[in-house]
């Protein structure tokens, strides 16, 4: 799709659905150097567990196996997942030399902190080192650093402790983002574009981490969520650098971030809500959420569309889609609100198979697979969702010349 210079106007246009809403003037300020990602790296522990028999490691090692009529509960509820496989750094070996994590009433905040303050910067470092690697610039050129994390708070934190794994500089200018949740992928990538735009010349270094063992506990009938939670979390981490101007020798773009924003749903404050008890992070997720986001996520994605190119009138099934892949419920829900095509989500669902829910990690994920896939949108979008209700979006332009094989 050949693309010509933006054109900003006041004027409605007609949206994917022929409903029209008002386009919004561009500030005559707005630089014409976009953020752009430029390389995207991953990285999972090395415990890799088949779904269809995690039932079995969790209600085993967690000295449950007695409890069978819950074992079968969470069997169905894996069974209906749509995951295959997921990462994790506990296995049993951990849980034996930490059995406070899993025992019914046992303190364990303070453990757990001790365990992953050391565990996600290492993971962080592995998956911002094959950024690095990908980028192929010297790591002296990375001016900012970003570190998400839901997994553990400490102080010095962990942005501290990834500048030393890595041998950043040390007047690198770091954001520590905590406990904000599966949107944070996102919001990560909208305080990039701002700081990049903003700052020319410089580099940011991304680097979003995510451990389940913050949560982790022994199966309970009392408290379902979190065998709902032991069922679809995954561990992961994954970095991305973001720039403007990219070096047309030593630099790609592989998406140009054109605009970001964010928006909370009214009244859904207590549809997603975490607390840090004396055993760790409980979580209560409400089985409105998927509702929620459909809800939602029309009016949302309306307003991502006010950014786009005017004269492309571009529909929703002619761009590409990055939703974080919460589940499969979540996923349909927004198929249906926006009408897409069967298939414009399998780049989320090819996560969800394989990672499973990974928190911020995960749409950042879905972006990696999608830019090794044959191009054939230009224009798409990245989308997430979490405690809030908070949507988290950014509109996107691929260069559908340096698609990765």
């Amino acid at each position: 799709m050949a693309v010509g210079p933006e054109v900003h106007s006041a004027k409605s246009s007609a949206d994917s659905n022929g409903e029209h809403h008002q386009r919004q003037d561009a500030p005559k300020s707005q630089s014409k150097h976009h953020a752009s990602i430029l390389a995207i790296g991953k990285a999972v522990p090395p415990n890799r567990f088949d779904q269809s028999t995690f039932p079995d490691f969790y209600f085993g090692v967690t000295n449950c196996s007695h409890k069978v009529e819950l074992k079968q509960r969470m069997q169905m509820i894996c069974d209906k997942s749509a995951i295959k496989t997921r990462y994790l750094i506990l296995n049993e070996e951990t849980l034996k030399q930490h059995p406070e994590f899993y025992t019914p009433g046992e303190p364990s905040m303070e453990q757990r902190h001790e365990f992953l303050e050391e565990e996600v910067p290492k993971l962080a470092a592995q998956a911002a080192t094959n950024a690095l690697k990908e980028w192929g610039r010297p790591k002296s050129e990375i001016t900012h650093l970003i570190v998400v994390t839901l997994s553990g708070v400490s102080i010095p934190g962990a942005d501290v402790r990834l500048v030393k794994l890595l041998g950043l500089r040390h007047d690198v200018q770091r954001i520590m983002l905590y406990m904000l949740g599966c949107y944070a992928g996102i919001t990560a990538l909208r305080i990039a574009k701002d700081l990049v735009e903003n700052n020319p010349n410089s580099r940011v270094l991304i680097a979003c981490s995510e451990l389940y063992a913050s949560t982790f506990r022994a199966p309970d009938e009392k408290y379902m969520y979190d065998v709902v939670g032991a069922s679809i979390f995954g561990d992961g981490a994954v970095g991305v650098i973001v720039g403007t101007k990219p070096d047309p020798l030593t630099e790609r773009s592989l998406f140009e971030i054109r605009w970001a924003g964010v928006s909370m749903a009214p009244e859904t404050a207590h549809v997603v809500q975490g607390k840090l008890k004396i055993d760790g992070l409980n979580f209560y997720l409400d089985k409105s959420l998927p509702m929620v986001v459909g809800e939602n996520i029309t009016p949302f994605c309306k307003k991502v569309m006010e950014h786009a190119p005017e004269h492309l009138h571009l529909s929703y099934n002619e761009m590409f889609w990055a939703v974080h892949p919460g589940g499969p419920a979540i996923l349909n829900k927004v198929e249906e609100q926006l009408k897409l095509d069967s298939g414009k989500l399998s780049a989320s669902r090819s996560v969800l198979e394989n990672y499973g829910n990974v928190s911020s990690s995960s749409v950042l994920y879905v972006l990696d697979e999608i830019r090794r896939r044959p191009a054939k949108e230009e224009w798409g979008a990245a989308v997430a969702f979490g405690p809030g209700v908070t949507l988290e979006g950014v509109l996107l332009r691929r260069n559908i010349d340096q698609t990765d094989s």
